[in-house]
């Protein structure tokens, strides 16, 4: 009599097993699933920032045939594309990332981003104006002010430096930036001032450094300003101010500077020897 019980707890057993390794097996799967996220994750985050640009391409171009939908992905393909050298592919892939339903304004800010690289202004431009005056973003208004430097207001473009200045913690290259607009408008003192004050922000930007020594140039101020710069980076800087002095007609002042930057570099200066060597055959002539 009691072997129908017994029976009947053993399928009993046999059915809750089974239940529970059913359970098992989905919560495995759902544990291996968040792991690939977070693999995928962390390899997307590599592939934008360590990896080799063309790497990075070719993983998101992959990846994103494999998930045409993710609008992740085609973020990683633009950014990688910018980073490879290949503005004009990736403003491509901007487009259609701007044309997905969870685009956001900052999507619109990269295709301009891209635009600008590729030297498309006006493209550049309409996309800027899409973009709602409620987003505020350091590339939004980095890129505003460039725009603004293009068409010459430069009213607007130090209202877009200023801004985009503020909204970020390392702001020397809009600085820079800042100070080389001010250069072409004839504004030297105005250029110097921001070189310095990029540099006190990243004092290894040698763009800063020699813009700033070509700030002061034109202000004939023929001494290196005081800045940390290795012995290689004194003597390209004097080679800087020397063209350009001599460019400003104070020809005997910049053959001094060039035979500093000679005997400064701790190798050949080929390009220094070279002007000195057509400035002296100019002034032989």
């Amino acid at each position: 009599m009691r072997h129908p019980v017994i029976a009947l707890l053993c399928l009993g057993s046999t059915v809750a097993l089974s239940a529970c390794q059913n359970n098992s097996d989905a919560q495995v799967q759902r544990a291996l699933k968040d792991v690939n996220v977070i693999d995928e994750t962390n390899l997307n985050d590599v592939m934008l920032t360590v990896a080799d640009p063309a790497e990075a391409v070719g993983y998101f171009t992959r990846t994103l045939e494999q998930n045409p939908d993710r609008i992740d992905l085609m973020r990683g393909l633009g950014r990688s594309l910018v980073r490879a050298q290949k503005p004009t592919e990736a403003a491509q892939v901007w487009r259609t990332a701007v044309d997905h339903p969870d685009a956001t304004p900052e999507d619109r800010v990269m295709l301009a981003d891209a635009l600008i690289r590729s030297n498309k202004w006006p493209e550049a431009k309409a996309e800027l104006n899409k973009i709602p005056p409620t987003h505020e973003s350091f590339d939004r208004y980095r890129l505003e002010a460039m725009v603004a430097d293009s068409d010459r207001n430069w009213k607007k473009a130090d209202s877009f430096y200023e801004i985009a200045t503020g909204l970020t913690t390392t702001p020397a290259g809009v600085l820079n930036n800042w100070g080389f607009s001010k250069l072409t408008r004839g504004e030297h003192a105005g250029a110097e001032k921001l070189f310095m004050e990029a540099l006190t922000y990243d004092p290894a930007l040698f763009t800063a450094k020699n813009n700033l020594v070509l700030a002061r140039a034109a202000q004939r101020k023929y001494d290196l300003p005081v800045v940390r710069m290795s012995q290689i980076e004194r003597a390209e800087l004097l080679y800087s101010m020397g063209l350009a002095a001599i460019k400003q007609g104070d020809v005997s002042v910049g053959k001094g500077l060039l035979n500093q930057a000679i005997e400064t570099h701790p190798k050949h200066f080929e390009a220094a020897v070279r002007s000195l060597e057509a400035l002296d055959a100019n002034v032989k002539m």
